[in-house]
């Protein structure tokens, strides 16, 4: 859907008052049972400015249109709704089958991790993708979902983790776990964490390293470089994240799918770490080799 047309829809929904759609999404109620106290003392204007920043209205209307779909149909409708152009450079180098990981930056936060899946279901659609608690709660894609394992503090969600990296299925990840940041005017990852090479050498998983283009507005940025140089620990930037999804429409985007690297050759020369900083490295060799 163009972006015209979106906002002619946005607008025509706004005032049509013929039809009550169920709420699929309340921000309210999401606060109420998070933080009961913030919810009884929040400002309605504070909370208006969180609904409209979080696209609640947009979102449920979605849902709304598309709930009926499930799996990688719900993916599709995703990128139809932002009339995503995916061009993916070295389709070929998908495997058919067989243990891989495929590592990639995530540069936007939403629409990235859908290309993603979108890029690989047209090789294949057994794959999985660890996501963070509030893509767990999308029923939608749940199939292709496990949770993070964050410091293994939940036994569930450790064995989850270990059996699937045991399992046949292709993983899809994104080893910074945040979106990326901007720094001396170049946008990159964040240090990328050392899980993908640790469970690869546990389980004999070649990573193959994937690159995708795009970026989130200055004023994204330049928010979370105020947090930092202040010290900020909330993840301020965070609560923008739909909003950036949002400024998406009609883009294209490119995907490049690099070589395996063989997990034997993640030996004692380097640290876990360090072997993860060098696969990062080589996404970002792919936007160049491509003059992306």
């Amino acid at each position: 859907m163009c972006k015209a047309a979106f906002d002619h829809l946005r607008t025509w929904r706004k005032y049509n008052t013929l039809s009550k759609k169920e709420k699929f999404i309340d921000l309210k109620e999401v606060i109420r049972k998070k933080s009961p106290g913030l919810a009884k003392f929040m400002p309605w204007f504070a909370l208006n400015y969180l609904r409209r920043i979080v696209h609640e209205d947009d979102v449920n209307d979605f849902i709304d249109r598309h709930g009926h779909q499930m799996g990688i149909e719900f993916v599709y409708a995703i990128m139809d709704e932002f009339g995503v152009n995916l061009k993916v450079i070295g389709e070929e180098k998908i495997p058919k089958s067989g243990r891989y990981l495929m590592a990639s930056n995530h540069p936007l936060g939403g629409i990235d991790g859908i290309a993603f899946m979108s890029a690989i279901s047209r090789v294949r659609k057994d794959f999985i993708f660890p996501v963070n608690d509030i893509l767990l709660s999308l029923d939608n894609m749940k199939e292709f979902f496990i949770p993070i394992n964050k410091h293994g503090s939940n036994a569930e969600n450790v064995r989850m983790f270990n059996e699937t990296f045991a399992s046949d299925k292709l993983l899809l990840y994104f080893p910074a776990g945040l979106v990326s940041r901007k720094k001396n005017g170049l946008i990159r990852d964040l240090e990328w964490k050392k899980t993908i090479i640790t469970k690869s050498k546990q389980h004999k998983r070649d990573i193959i390293p994937v690159y995708m283009d795009g970026r989130n507005s200055n004023w994204f940025y330049n928010l979370a470089n105020f947090r930092n140089k202040f010290k900020i620990k909330a993840n301020l930037e965070m609560l923008y994240l739909v909003d950036e999804t949002y400024k998406q429409f009609d883009k294209t985007m490119h995907i490049i799918i690099g070589d395996p690297i063989p997990w034997e050759s993640f030996d004692r020369s380097k640290s876990d770490l360090e072997w993860a900083a060098m696969v990062r490295d080589k996404v970002y060799e792919l936007k160049k080799e491509h003059n992306l």
